[in-house]
């Protein structure tokens, strides 16, 4: 599978991954009221980061919006700032993506197109993992309470949020990690090529330095014959007497 097919899936995987992450943080659903040990139901209660809702048995919603931020529980806090964080990691893992993927006309080189593509990826992990986290520790919260016996306020089940949000976090720790593998390919790629090309030029430099059929080697040179220079002279014994 080629370097630009990789770029391509991983591609669409952090960016399907990062629209589902993003769509999770104001969906209404993260926890719903359970049914457990209920004979007659006549109101549905939900809530999410952002406010908790009822539903009665005629479909009428009425929603109270959390009133104060520093009034609010630490782990919906925590939850808040990593989806916050995760959307703004995959918003720019997908800009870096862009400019880094070989199918693109920006970025320069091939080799510095490859790190931005694996600076990228890194965006995409790191997105995935705080919205996993994010989704992981309300779910924890929800199963800590419902399982408690000494809980006796209204009990809740995992809400229709937490599965897209745990969805979208593997799609973009799926696609980051496939960005990040692709700079290996492009990196032996390029050391090869190089490592040709040394070996062309050293072998051109051997053959274009000596004459066809007279090769010899630089060490061995012959040396210099006087006796056909047409300035020599023979003199006799007794010449300078």
């Amino acid at each position: 599978m080629s370097s630009m097919f990789q770029e391509i899936v991983a591609f669409i995987f952090s960016t399907s991954g990062w629209v589902l992450v993003s769509s999770t943080l104001p969906t209404d659903y993260w926890k719903v009221s359970s049914l457990d040990g209920t004979v007659i139901t006549t109101a549905t209660y939900w809530s999410n980061l952002w406010k908790a809702c009822v539903t009665d048995s005629t479909g009428v919603s009425n929603c109270k919006d959390f009133p104060s931020l520093l009034a609010l529980d630490g782990f919906i806090q925590a939850c808040r700032g990593l989806m916050i964080a995760a959307i703004c990691l995959g918003f720019f893992g997908s800009i870096f993506a862009l400019v880094g993927m070989k199918c693109t006309k920006i970025g320069g080189t091939d080799k510095v197109k490859a790190k931005i593509a694996c600076f990228a990826g890194v965006n995409f992990i790191l997105s995935g993992l705080c919205s996993l986290s994010a989704c992981s520790l309300y779910a924890h919260r929800i199963t800590q309470e419902f399982f408690d016996p000494m809980y006796i306020a209204q009990k809740y089940e995992l809400g229709a949020a937490l599965f897209i949000g745990w969805a979208g976090s593997v799609l973009c720790i799926i696609g980051g990690s496939i960005f990040c593998f692709s700079i290996t390919d492009s990196c032996t790629k390029s050391g090869s090529q190089a490592k040709y090309i040394y070996r062309g030029a050293t072998s051109h430099s051997h053959i274009s330095s000596h004459p066809r059929g007279q090769a010899t080697s630089v060490n061995q040179r012959l040396p210099p014959d006087y006796s056909s220079s047409p300035g020599s002279q023979h003199f006799d014994k007794n010449a300078y007497v």
